[in-house]
Parts: C-alpha cells; sequence; structure tokens
C-alpha cells in the first residue's frame, strides 16, 4: 500500500474510532425517563464514615429505594480550589483528610471507581466558566465517609466537583443550575457540608447529648429549615444578610456552598424533605434535604 494511502486509511480509522468513542459517551449518559432526586448530606464527623448509627443508617436508606444510578457526584466541603474542577480519573484514591482519629478509619478504603467520561460530559455542560479534569484528587471523606453507607460494594463510579471558593454563593447557585440534566443521565448528585458549622464553638463535653445546640445555632437551623421547606431560595443564597445566628453558623462558607449546589440542581416541581435534622455539640447540625 502507497504511504498516502496508509496514511489516509489510518487516520480514517481514527476518525471512526473518534466517532465511535463520542457514540459510546452520549449513549452512556443520554437521557432517561427517571429523574434522579438531589441530596444535601449534612457529613458530620468523619467517624460517621465507619460508625452504623442513625445518620449513616439514614443515608443508606434515602438511596435504597432508588435505581442504582450510573454514576455518583459529590460537591464536598472539603474540596476547596481556585477555578472548578471535577476529577477525570479511572481510579480515585481515598483521601485520609483529617487527624485526630482512630487508626481504624485511616485503614478504610473506598475503591469506587471513577469515570473519565461522566467527567468530559460534566464539563461539556457547564459553559459559564472553564472546568479542569483532574487526575490528583481523589474522593476526601466529605464524599467517601457518606457514599460508602449509600454503596458499600463501591460498584458505582463516584466523582466530585470542586468548590471555586473565590467565588460567591450566587455564582455557585447558578454554575449549579447548569448540571441540572444530569439528573436524567443516571447520576445521583450530592451536596456534602454542614449547615450550621463552627467548629471553634464545638461543646465537646456534650458532644454525646441528643440533639444538642445552642440557642442562636437552633435559630439558625430553625430558619434555614423554614426556608427550605418554602423554598425561598433567594434568602439561602444571600445567608450573609440572615442575621447573626446565621453569622455564628456560617462563620466560613466551606461547608455551606455544597448546599448552594443542591439548591440550583432542584427544580420548582421538587418535593422537599428534611432528615438527619439534629445538632450536635452545641454548634454543628447534621440537617440533611432531599429535593425530588
Amino acid at each position: 500500500m502507497e504511504r498516502t494511502l496508509f496514511v489516509k486509511s489510518m487516520l480514517g480509522f481514527a476518525a471512526l474510532g473518534g466517532l465511535t468513542s463520542a457514540l459510546q459517551l452520549k449513549n452512556l449518559f443520554s437521557e432517561e425517563d427517571y429523574t434522579y432526586p438531589v441530596l444535601f448530606i449534612g457529613h458530620g464527623s468523619p467517624m460517621n464514615g465507619i460508625e452504623d448509627n442513625a445518620f449513616s443508617q439514614q443515608w443508606k436508606a434515602q438511596v435504597k429505594d432508588l435505581p442504582t444510578p450510573k454514576a455518583v457526584v459529590v460537591i464536598s466541603a472539603h474540596w476547596l480550589t481556585k477555578g472548578t474542577f471535577i476529577t477525570a480519573m479511572e481510579n480515585p484514591q481515598t483521601i485520609h483528610d483529617f487527624g485526630g482519629f482512630p487508626e481504624e478509619l485511616f485503614a478504610v478504603e473506598y475503591p469506587a471507581p471513577g469515570s473519565p467520561e461522566l467527567a468530559t460530559t460534566t464539563k461539556n455542560l457547564i459553559t459559564s466558566t472553564e472546568v479542569g479534569l483532574d487526575h490528583e484528587w481523589g474522593l476526601d471523606h466529605g464524599t467517601w465517609t457518606v457514599v460508602r453507607h449509600m454503596y458499600p460494594n463501591a460498584d458505582v463510579p463516584v466523582l466530585q466537583l470542586s468548590i471555586d471558593y473565590d467565588q460567591s454563593a450566587a455564582y455557585h447557585y447558578a454554575l449549579a443550575k447548569e448540571l441540572q440534566s444530569l439528573r436524567k443521565k443516571g447520576v445521583l448528585l450530592i451536596g456534602s457540608g454542614n449547615m450550621v458549622h463552627n467548629l471553634r464553638l464545638v461543646d465537646f463535653a456534650n458532644i454525646n447529648k441528643p440533639d444538642y445546640g445552642f440557642d442562636w445555632a437552633l435559630e439558625a437551623r430553625d430558619t434555614f429549615n423554614k426556608l427550605l421547606l418554602n423554598k425561598e431560595y433567594n434568602p439561602l443564597i444571600a445567608y450573609e444578610q440572615l442575621g447573626k445566628s446565621v453569622q455564628l453558623a456560617v462563620p466560613t462558607p466551606d461547608h455551606y456552598y455544597p448546599l448552594i449546589y443542591t439548591l440550583g440542581l432542584s427544580t420548582e416541581a421538587d418535593t422537599i424533605q428534611l432528615f438527619n435534622d439534629e445538632m450536635v455539640g452545641g454548634s454543628l447540625n447534621m440537617t440533611s434535604v432531599q429535593f425530588g
């Protein structure tokens, strides 16, 4: 075969291979009739990742009757970046991003696969900013401590979408809206953080006291819950204007922004369900939300 003809043939095969890959990608995450709910999970202590308690049992219960998703995408409070990234590796590592806990917790590995295909799909859905495909991060404890209870066999691909920490709540809300179509593509989307999260004020002497919260924390929880159940999202986005109790509840927005993502991922048709609605240690809450 002449070299020119050979090169043309190889180019043709390459183009065909690219077309096949594109079609496979389209079919893998094509739109379905079913719309997955969106979950905001109050993840609390990393110990919830290995404890069989009321919180972890409820995480498992929330997905028990759902179809097994093609993949899970988590917006975790523990991946803060400059710019937006999504994990795109085949096998994300289990990150033990904490200290002072038992060795049993550090020994946990959650070997869920990743999905470069879904990473590319997600990247292409977001047009408001450039999304980087990350091959270094993995699954931090905001993700694996929760998802390992939901899918203990680690047989569902899990990805993380980072939080651009230079941006406002309104920015994250708008960005999340661009990803609503993933709910109809077989993807379960989870925001993992805590609405009331002031670690500096935790009362460790009463850490095991059921539903124990300081007055300001209880007030903040009630404010958040009322706004959520009434679908009044604008005040939640402008949370800095909600008064002193909320300022104490959200001293930094890292654990609050995952909630903002779930608000953006929800639709007007979604029902709202609160679960794990309890305070811990005075200044933390485990309140979680299902949209849809």
